[in-house]
């Protein structure tokens, strides 16, 4: 019987690799007048996408 090399348990796979999170805006990034897609509001809209990207891809690689 030929032993599991623990590396290839954990190995990513290159064909779905996981969601990247995205980048928070830096403070400088946002003006300060109350835009109504402010960087911060599409800051968290991605950041929700990848949340559930992430749990999508969590549950193909337990």
């Amino acid at each position: 019987m030929n032993p599991v090399d623990p590396a290839a348990l954990s190995a990513p796979d290159p064909d779905d690799p996981p969601p990247v999170r995205p980048t928070e805006p830096d403070a400088a990034d946002c003006c300060g007048e109350g835009c109504v897609r402010c960087v911060y509001d599409v800051y968290e809209e991605a950041l929700e996408r990848y949340e559930a990207a992430l749990a999508a891809w969590r549950a193909r690689h337990p």
